[in-house]
C-alpha cells in the first residue's frame, strides 16, 4: 500500500467520525488528482462508513392496515414485522448476514440429548422498558403464549415439535421437543417471539413494553408508530428515534421519500425506478434474497380440489412473462417451490412449469372441467404489482380455455378478509432462514399460515423426520422429496422470487445486508445509522 493509499485511509476513517470536514478532504484528495465530482462521491462514502449516534430515521412501509395490533400473535405484515425484530421486542436470538443464528437475549444454547432438549442461558442484566429484569420466567410465559391450545399466532407452527418450556432458574430455560431438531435456535428468531414482561405466567404485551432499542411512544394503526431509543438497551443501536409511516399506495410512498419525507421506502415502483435511481443523494436498495409472490390455491375447495385443475392453472401461467413485466428483471421465475434456489437443501424440481397451455387444456379434459372459469382475488397489498400481475395472468390462461375473473380487493383489509379465507389469492412471503422454518409456517398441515390448506401425510412425516436427522446425505434427501411433493400435488403456486427493491437517502449509513428478509432483515431500525 502506498503512502497516499495509507493516508487515504486515515482521512476517510477521519471523516466517518466526524473529525475532517467535506472541504478539507475533498482539497485533499483532489490534490492527488482526484476529480471533483469523485472526491464527493468519496466524501460521502466515508462520512457513511462509521456508525454515528443520533438523528431521526424515518421509514414509509408499503405494509399495514387499521386492524394491526400491539398484539405479536397478530402480526402479519411488513409493518408489525419489524416490531419483535429490532424496534420494540428483543428476541433470544438474531440472524446476522451471513444468515447464521447468534444470541441476543440469550446468551448460549446449548443441545442436549441428540438436539431433543436445548438450554438457553439469559445474559444477565436486561430489563424491560419499564425497568423490570428480563427472567426465565418471563421467556416461559412469553413462548407459552405463542404454542398454548387457544393461540393462533403462527409461531405456533414454527414450534410444532416444542413440547415443553420451563424455566430451571431465573437465567436458564429448557426447551424439550418431541424429536431432536439441530436448526432449532433458528426457529427462535421468528419475529412473533420477542420477549415480554410477564405476571403470574401471563404476558403484558398490551402496552407495547419489550426489551428492544426502541421505546413505543405511539401508534396509529394503519398509519404511523413512532418510538424513541431506550437509553438501557442491552445491545447497540444508533438513532435516538424513529418514525414508521404505513403507505401501501406505491406513488404516495414514492413522493413521500422524493419530497425528503423519509428517509426510505420499500417496495418500489418498478415500473418508475429510474426515476428513483436517478434521484438527488438516492442508492437504491436492491438485495436479492429468499423472499416470493405466490397465488395460493385452497385445495379443500371446489373446483382446487381437484389435482388437475391446479395444475392445470400452474401450466397456464407465464412465469417468465410476469418477471419481465412485474418485476422489470428484479428477480427469477418461480417452479411452485416454496425455497429459494439460495436456501441450503434447496432443488429445481421437474418438471419446471413453463407456459404451455395445451398441456393445461388436456389435463382440465382429463377433469371434465373444459372452459374452467374461476376468481382470482388480487390486490397491491399483496405484493406491488398485485393487480397488474393477476390480470397478466388471466391474459395469459385465456388459451388454454380458463377464464379468470380477476376481483380487485381493498388494500386494507386484504390480509384478515382475503388471504387465507377467498378460494384464489395473491400472496408474498419474506423468506425464512431455513427449509425446516420455512415450510413448517407454510406448508405444514397445522401451520396457522397453511395459505392452501394442504395436508399431504407424507409431506408432514417427512418435515418432522428431516429435523431430527444428523445425516446430511438423508437430510437432503427427505426436504428433496417434501419440494418435489409440494410441487407435484399442492395448491402453491410460486409465481416469483423478487428481489427487495427500495430507495435509500445517502445520508443513511449501513454495512452488509440481511438477505433472509427486507429491511436488513428487519435490523434496519437497529443497525443503520445517520451519518
Amino acid at each position: 500500500m502506498s503512502e497516499f493509499q495509507m493516508k487515504l485511509k486515515a482521512a476517510e476513517k477521519a471523516v466517518g467520525l466526524g473529525k475532517l470536514s467535506r472541504r478539507d478532504f475533498i482539497q485533499f484528495v483532489m490534490a492527488s488528482g482526484v476529480t471533483l465530482a469523485a472526491a464527493q462521491a468519496m466524501f460521502s462514502r466515508a462520512a457513511r462508513a462509521e456508525p454515528k449516534k443520533g438523528g431521526t430515521f424515518k421509514a414509509a412501509i408499503g405494509h399495514g392496515q387499521t386492524t394491526d395490533s400491539l398484539d405479536p400473535a397478530t402480526w402479519s405484515n411488513g409493518f408489525t414485522f419489524a416490531w419483535g425484530k429490532s424496534v420494540m421486542g428483543a428476541p433470544l436470538v438474531q440472524i446476522n448476514q451471513k444468515n447464521e443464528v447468534v444470541p441476543h437475549v440469550a446468551e448460549s444454547l446449548e443441545p442436549t440429548d441428540g438436539a431433543k432438549k436445548w438450554v438457553v442461558k439469559l445474559r444477565k442484566g436486561i430489563t424491560f422498558h419499564n425497568g423490570k429484569p428480563l427472567t426465565a420466567d418471563d421467556v416461559v410465559a412469553t413462548i407459552n403464549y405463542h404454542i398454548g391450545p387457544d393461540s393462533k399466532s403462527p409461531a405456533k407452527g414454527v414450534l410444532s415439535n416444542l413440547t415443553a418450556v420451563k424455566a430451571d432458574g431465573p437465567d436458564t430455560v429448557i426447551f424439550e421437543l418431541s424429536g431432536g431438531n439441530a436448526d432449532f435456535p433458528y426457529l427462535l428468531s421468528d419475529y412473533h417471539l420477542a420477549m415480554y414482561p410477564s405476571e403470574g405466567g401471563k404476558i403484558q404485551w398490551d402496552k407495547g413494553i419489550g426489551a428492544g432499542p426502541y421505546i413505543l411512544k405511539s401508534f396509529e394503526p394503519g398509519v404511523k408508530m413512532t418510538a424513541e431509543r431506550n437509553p438501557n438497551y442491552f445491545g447497540d443501536t444508533n438513532f435516538d428515534a424513529i418514525e414508521l409511516l404505513s403507505i401501501i399506495d406505491v406513488a404516495a410512498r414514492t413522493n413521500a421519500y422524493l419530497s425528503g419525507e423519509v428517509h426510505f421506502i420499500d417496495r418500489a415502483d418498478l415500473k418508475t425506478i429510474d426515476m428513483l435511481k436517478n434521484a438527488p443523494d438516492t442508492s437504491l436498495y436492491n438485495v436479492s434474497g429468499t423472499a416470493l409472490y405466490s397465488a395460493p390455491m385452497l385445495v379443500d375447495q371446489a373446483p382446487f380440489d381437484k389435482l388437475e385443475v391446479r395444475q392445470a392453472l400452474k401450466w397456464a401461467i407465464n412465469r417468465q412473462e410476469l418477471v419481465d413485466k412485474i418485476l422489470y428483471g428484479y428477480g427469477s421465475a418461480g417452479n411452485d417451490n416454496m425455497l429459494a434456489p439460495s436456501l441450503k437443501y434447496a432443488i429445481q424440481p421437474e418438471p419446471v412449469y413453463s407456459y404451455d397451455p395445451e398441456k393445461a387444456k388436456a389435463l382440465l379434459k382429463k377433469a371434465g372441467m373444459e372452459n374452467l372459469k374461476v376468481d382470482l382475488s388480487a390486490s397491491d397489498a399483496a405484493f406491488p404489482g398485485g393487480v397488474d400481475a393477476a390480470l397478466l395472468m388471466a391474459e395469459q390462461a385465456k388459451a388454454a380455455g380458463i377464464e379468470i375473473n380477476v376481483v380487485r380487493e381493498p388494500n386494507d383489509s386484504y390480509w384478515d378478509n382475503v388471504w387465507l379465507k377467498k378460494p384464489w389469492s395473491l400472496c408474498y412471503w419474506g423468506g425464512r432462514p431455513t427449509a425446516d422454518s420455512f415450510l413448517s409456517i407454510s406448508m405444514a398441515a397445522d401451520a396457522a399460515w397453511n395459505d392452501t390448506h394442504w395436508k399431504n401425510p407424507r409431506f408432514n412425516e417427512l418435515l418432522v423426520a428431516a429435523r431430527a436427522e444428523t445425516d446430511e446425505a438423508k437430510r437432503q434427501a427427505m426436504y428433496a422429496e417434501c419440494q418435489q411433493l409440494m410441487h407435484d400435488d399442492g395448491g402453491q403456486t410460486v409465481l416469483l422470487f423478487n428481489n427487495y427493491v427500495g430507495a435509500l437517502n445517502n445520508a443513511v449509513g449501513h454495512g452488509d445486508f440481511n438477505t433472509d428478509f427486507d429491511h436488513d432483515g428487519g435490523y434496519m431500525y437497529e443497525r443503520w445509522w445517520l451519518a
